[in-house]
């Protein structure tokens, strides 16, 4: 990546400026023109970069998501991935090496309609998928500094949940969750959509930082694209009177980008997750070994899922409505 893609993306991953000309402060702040910072960072969002400018939202401020895993047959892996894929509330689909080797994230407006989806897949593709709620976030934050190999900082850790938005504010939250677009006054358009006025928009935006409603407000990025193509989740099997102390020290560890408490399901017996990732497999287990002895976790059964394959990657429907059933998900098996 060049220096100047660089500096359009690390440090505004946090703190985007919430003004009624955010692209123009950019520019400023870079030295650049106002036309150019527009031009670069839709090319950036057309190449795959950036993933969408907007907000990371806290657990518990509304919608709902649940982690899932399937173990598919090799020789079904790109049917029922495609199948998974096409589903609209799934926003996160990878293989991972492991007999559980499908992951991915149904999002969607409330429980019931996330179990009501989850119900769907198992039918149209003929396999049970785990269940693996989230219990407690430590960290949720991907922000972290793209000039290294790995977050080498410790990242900003989770500070629990929220208050639920209000049904008055779910419109801004979807526009939030959607992405905003790259115009020189983006927050007009979310305003006017809305029906609210712009310094209403940036004040509530604002409110909900200070509030840990939203985690981050700025350019979310798709590390593959960037070069971090090699993560891997580590899972933990904790006693439930330990795990949040190890999880508290998980996230504080540098390397670590996502750690988080699960249910435990069925066969699955591991409740404490983290992420980590990086430039190169070899980096990467190093600093799971370095994390695991650090937050006092090497004498607790694990087990390590490198990814393998991406087959999707997009925003979360926790706002949004869905988009109706499209005909690939009853018709991929076919294919």
């Amino acid at each position: 990546m060049s220096a100047a893609d660089m500096a359009l993306l690390n440090p505004w991953q946090h703190g985007f400026p919430l003004v009624r000309e955010p692209f123009a402060h950019i520019a400023q702040a870079l030295d650049l023109r106002e036309a150019d910072v527009l031009a670069a960072c839709e090319r950036l969002q057309r190449e795959g970069a950036i993933s969408r400018i907007g907000g990371v939202f806290a657990p518990g401020a509304g919608g709902a998501a649940l982690l899932a895993a399937m173990a598919v047959p090799a020789e079904r892996m790109a049917a029922v991935s495609a199948t998974v894929s096409a589903h609209p509330g799934v926003n996160h689909n990878y293989e991972r090496e492991h007999a559980f080797n499908l992951w991915f994230v149904m999002t969607g407006r409330d429980a019931p309609a996330v179990e009501a989806a989850l119900l769907s897949l198992e039918q149209a593709t003929g396999l049970p998928a785990l269940r693996l709620r989230m219990q407690r976030a430590y960290r949720i934050d991907l922000g972290f500094d793209l000039r290294h190999s790995t977050a080498v900082r410790p990242m900003r850790a989770s500070s629990g949940g929220a208050d639920p938005i209000a049904p008055a504010d779910r419109p801004l939250a979807e526009q939030v969750e959607a992405g905003l677009p790259i115009t020189a006054h983006p927050f007009d358009t979310w305003a006017e959509r809305t029906g609210r006025s712009v310094v209403d928009v940036l004040y509530t935006l604002q409110h909900w930082l200070d509030a840990g409603t939203l985690k981050r407000f700025g350019v979310v990025v798709r590390h593959h694209e960037l070069g971090f193509a090699a993560n891997a989740m580590t899972v933990f099997d904790v006693p439930d009177e330990q795990v949040d102390a190890c999880g508290e020290a998980l996230a504080r560890q540098p390397g670590v980008t996502l750690a988080y408490r699960r249910e435990r399901a069925g066969p699955w017996p591991y409740n404490l997750y983290c992420m980590v990732h990086g430039t190169d497999r070899t980096l990467v287990q190093g600093v799971i070994d370095r994390v695991v002895a650090a937050a006092g976790l090497a004498g607790h059964r694990r087990t390590v899922l490198f990814s393998t394959r991406r087959f999707k990657q997009t925003g979360a429907h926790r706002f949004r409505a869905l988009p109706l059933p499209t005909q690939e998900v009853s018709h991929a098996l076919d294919g």
